[in-house]
């Protein structure tokens, strides 16, 4: 064998050793599976038409299209000054009546369609003024416990509660005013203690 020939033999080997290599596996693309693109297709649609029958109001950092008027807390008004008669009822009253006004079976009376809420006025404020210590009966509930006085609120304030609980809770009643209640309080100082039972309560004294 010549020189020529041993010379070229490893380079015929080595290509030979190349042909068997197999390619280096290669990172191609993956297509999206057809489900992925079918929902973002439906989102970007159902995208599309909000923004188009979503009406645009002048307000825009307000997303719900509320105003700041209808954001505030309702106040309830009661002869020239403005008080909150919910805060008042949350602060004083929820405990026992719940702040749903139905109260607690047996416990305490419901103030929901309560013949004393929506009855006379006066009545109402003058159990606010002295509170009860006896029995009462409420929508055909015999209820006996204890329920304080809040003479130490004023006139509005007891007003204010008043007319709230009159008008929550499918209530519908006419507002008390802060002149109502100051009458109530002059015409009844003489009790000094709670009503003790229905007839005391309705005398009005």
């Amino acid at each position: 064998m010549d020189k020529k020939m041993l010379k070229e033999k490893p380079a015929t080997i080595y290509s030979e050793q190349i042909k068997r290599e197999k390619n280096d596996p290669g990172e191609g693309m993956r297509p999206l599976p057809w489900i992925v693109i079918l929902m973002l297709g439906a989102m970007f649609m159902w995208g599309a038409f909000y923004i188009v029958i979503t009406p645009s109001g002048e307000l825009t950092n307000f997303g719900d299209q509320r105003t700041l008027s209808l954001l505030e807390p309702k106040v309830e008004l009661s002869g020239t000054n403005s008080i909150d008669g919910k805060q008042v009822f949350i602060g004083k009253c929820a405990a026992c009546h719940q702040a749903n006004g139905l109260g607690l079976p047996g416990v305490f009376p419901p103030l929901a369609q309560s013949e004393w809420v929506k009855g006379d006025q006066a009545i109402l404020a003058n159990i606010l003024l002295h509170g009860i210590q006896g029995q009462i009966e409420v929508r055909g509930i015999s209820y006996k416990g204890v329920m304080p006085a809040w003479n130490a609120l004023s006139d509005d304030e007891i007003a204010a509660v008043l007319t709230y609980i009159r008008s929550d809770w499918t209530n519908n009643e006419q507002a008390v005013t802060g002149d109502l209640v100051k009458k109530q309080r002059e015409s009844t100082k003489s009790r000094q203690e709670p009503y003790k039972n229905v007839d005391e309560i309705k005398s009005g004294s």
